[in-house]
């Protein structure tokens, strides 16, 4: 009996030792960097870091999360670039505290990101409300750690009217309807904007809509409200007169939730910027219309 206990803590030992022996000699297979990145005490946010080469960054808009560029990181990876989705606090993956939730938090938050990632001469991109944010990133930080801006269907210069802006759809009571249903019946508010986000109802399939809807699900309703009201307050024109560095603007003609209109106005603005028309597109140009998409924003990219 002895022999067998001592034969099976023999062979118990052999076996971690072959295991740790394993583990140690084992080459990684991530490249070891932060799928959450901490940008305060108790907020962390999610971040796709993907692919390697030259980095693009790119900001996701309300109520999406980085997944919706998923079509994006697997395009540039092949292409040869780093590519890093960063979800803004209160959507997604990220966390979702109480708190502020508008331009100048969002800039700070991705400030901290792009510090820790050591990340420098990028492309920075954002849709529709990160589009507005990346505005306020650029210009508030003076193009630190990007050499580029991209963007796309963005939320500025101002997404609602007044009385020295008359363009775009939206008035401020508008948004103040569209709060109350977000507090009162946020799938309706979904479906509502599912509706017109497309330029027709073909030019977004059943699946990619569905696709969309289950990203738009994991958003706080707290963080969706707040970032409406960041979207009716918020005036980024002396933002955009203040950015130097080249900018490509990608906007869909058929746009019903940021008026074509915008996007002429952000190239008035705008010092080095080019705008490329999307025809076919609506709001949600980077599905619409995907190949042109990516194509003329590799393009930009590789200038």
């Amino acid at each position: 009996m002895k022999n067998l206990i001592l034969s099976i803590g023999l062979f118990t030992a052999v076996l971690f030792s072959s295991v740790s022996s394993a583990q140690t000699k084992r080459v990684p297979a991530s490249y070891g960097r932060e799928e959450y990145v901490e940008v305060e005490k108790n907020v962390k946010l999610h971040v796709t870091d993907l692919g390697e080469g030259q980095p693009i960054v790119l900001i996701h808009g309300w109520p999406l999360s980085d997944a919706m560029y998923e079509y994006q990181y697997a395009y540039f990876t092949q292409q040869g670039y780093r590519v890093i989705g960063i979800t803004l606090r209160g959507f997604g993956l990220s966390d979702k505290p109480a708190g502020k939730y508008n331009y100048d938090v969002f800039a700070d938050d991705i400030k901290v990101v792009l510090d820790k990632l050591n990340i420098q001469n990028a492309t920075i991109g954002g849709f529709s409300m990160g589009g507005a944010t990346v505005v306020h990133y650029v210009a508030k930080y003076k193009a630190a750690h990007v050499s580029k801006l991209a963007l796309f269907g963005a939320a500025a210069p101002t997404w609602t009217k007044r009385a020295d802006f008359n363009y775009g759809f939206w008035s401020k009571e508008d948004v103040d309807g569209l709060i109350q249903l977000n507090n009162t019946n946020r799938p309706q508010l979904l479906e509502n904007f599912g509706k017109i986000s497309p330029a027709n109802e073909t030019s977004v399939s059943p699946g990619y809509g569905a696709w969309l809807g289950t990203i738009q699900a994991q958003a706080s309703p707290y963080a969706m409200a707040e970032g409406l009201k960041t979207l009716r307050d918020s005036d980024l024109r002396e933002d955009l007169k203040n950015i130097t560095i080249p900018t490509l603007i990608l906007h869909g003609k058929l746009d019903k939730i940021c008026s074509y209109e915008l996007a002429e106005q952000m190239h008035s603005l705008l010092k080095n910027s080019t705008l490329v028309p999307l025809e076919k597109s609506g709001h949600a140009l980077f599905i619409e219309e995907l190949d042109k998409f990516n194509s003329e924003l590799l393009k930009f990219v590789k200038k």
